[in-house]
């Protein structure tokens, strides 16, 4: 098959690994065709980073999203919200958006999972799409990514400042000091995301974070912000020169439940 018959896709998340894959590739792959799997339940940060990226880079970002929606999903799924255990929002927002994108086309697929991670999960099983992991390939680590994001000029997303990770607002997986900044950043998408847990016929039984409701862990706040903040400083003194940012994921990553969706958080 020739060359010039193969799509080459990059999807991107509004995360920073796959930022910085577009920034290493644009130029080497001009015939990229980029694309975002919008579930409309993004943060408004995430919309305005793409914005970014489009812009610094020139290119062009297909958004693409199922024709039916979260709130169509959950209701066929019995109200029962998406958890690590069951991440039918993954699946049906994400990776379905993204098989009818790619359709039967030969297909590679570039991937931003870096030399330093551990998973090497893919997300679509079709067999056209093939997964090429250029960071792996060339060995870059999570300082080589922060330093093509700073050099590009897009730098970090400006949800970097209280939440490590792309994705929805109520994604679950979310960690209990991304839950109260959310609250505290964006008031009304936390009331949606309590909305979501309330309004079940079970009532109480769903909740979107591990054994209490966000209205629980809100009573909770000040105890989640000021064990954050003393953690922030305890690893500033252990790493004095690493910029905030890292601190806040590296803290955030020791109350981590479990890897994130690759669809979603790259």
């Amino acid at each position: 098959m020739g060359h010039q018959n193969v799509r080459h896709i990059l999807g991107l998340s509004g995360g920073k690994d796959s930022t910085a894959l577009a920034i290493l590739l644009h130029q080497e792959i001009p015939e990229m065709e980029y694309f975002f799997c919008d579930t409309h339940k993004e943060l408004p940060e995430t919309y305005e980073y793409l914005d970014r990226i489009k812009a610094r880079l020139g290119i062009k970002i297909s958004y693409l999203s199922e024709k039916r929606g979260f709130d169509h999903w959950l209701a066929m799924h019995d109200g029962l919200l998406p958890s690590p255990q069951m991440r039918w929002c993954t699946v049906k927002m994400k990776i379905k958006p993204l098989e009818e994108f790619v359709g039967e086309d030969e297909t590679i697929s570039y991937v931003g999972i870096r030399a330093d991670e551990n998973r090497d999960g893919y997300i679509s099983t079709k067999p056209n799409i093939k997964p090429v992991f250029p960071f792996k390939e060339r060995g870059l680590v999570k300082e080589d990514i922060i330093r093509i994001l700073e050099d590009s000029g897009i730098g970090l997303p400006d949800y970097y400042r209280w939440r490590s990770r792309s994705g929805c607002f109520f994604c679950f997986f979310q960690r209990k000091y991304e839950w109260v900044m959310l609250a505290q950043e964006h008031p009304a998408l936390f009331a949606k995301a309590v909305d979501y847990e309330s309004n079940h016929k079970d009532g109480r039984t769903y909740t979107w974070t591990d054994g209490e409701t966000l209205l629980e862990l809100l009573t909770r706040k000040q105890d989640i912000i000021s064990k954050h903040e003393k953690a922030i400083q305890r690893e500033q003194k252990a790493a004095p020169n690493r910029p905030l940012a890292e601190s806040l994921e590296a803290v955030l990553e020791e109350e981590d439940m479990g890897l994130p969706c690759l669809a979603c958080h790259l």
